[in-house]
């Protein structure tokens, strides 16, 4: 079920938006195979500690976030990504229920510049089993988020096809030129 936090704040700010049901994911990746969407319509989500101060970073799946650029962009002098544990005990939410909008967290959100050429987006709802489609304008304009170029593309490891390997040419055993002899006599 979708944050309530979140569809009321959506309502409030009247954000049209679209609940979208799916099976029990737990990354963006996975999210985009389960809906059969393109990995850029899919908002993957971060939390980064920029000194003492949490941010939500949104991107499109197909990508990865250069953390050197978004220190800088953050203008921070430390910038770590936290663990588990400590978002759970942070922001009070279960894992895997954080949404992909820092306003209903009390955090700034920053999107990755090549985010505002995606038309719509599917973020996370704070569900492993729903998410939310919005306009990524409308996103925007809600989060009042910070925009950088922070990300790059990803790099998948492709697995090599192994080669078959060549049949031998063999030659036929004597028993068989044998036999061969034996039939021409007969």
């Amino acid at each position: 079920m979708i944050n309530p936090k979140l569809t009321k704040h959506l309502e409030a700010n009247k954000v049209k938006y679209q609940i979208v049901p799916h099976k029990k994911v737990y990354t963006a990746l996975d999210a985009a195979a389960t809906l059969k969407v393109k990995l850029e319509e899919i908002a993957k989500s971060l939390v980064v500690k920029a000194d003492k101060t949490y941010y939500l970073v949104i991107l499109a799946a197909n990508k990865n976030a250069n953390l050197k650029k978004l220190q800088q962009a953050l203008k921070a002098k430390k910038l770590e990504m936290p663990k588990e544990a400590e978002l759970v005990k942070v922001f009070k939410v279960k894992p895997g229920n954080l949404t992909g909008f820092g306003s209903i967290h009390q955090m700034p959100t920053i999107v990755d510049k090549g985010y505002q050429k995606v038309k719509q987006a599917i973020f996370s709802g704070g569900s492993l089993m729903e998410s939310v489609k919005i306009k990524v304008a409308d996103y925007l304009k809600l989060e009042q988020a910070i925009i950088h170029q922070f990300s790059e593309i990803k790099k998948i490891n492709k697995v090599k096809k192994s080669a078959k390997p060549k049949a031998k040419k063999t030659k036929p055993t004597k028993k068989k030129k044998a036999s061969k002899k034996i039939a021409r006599k007969k």
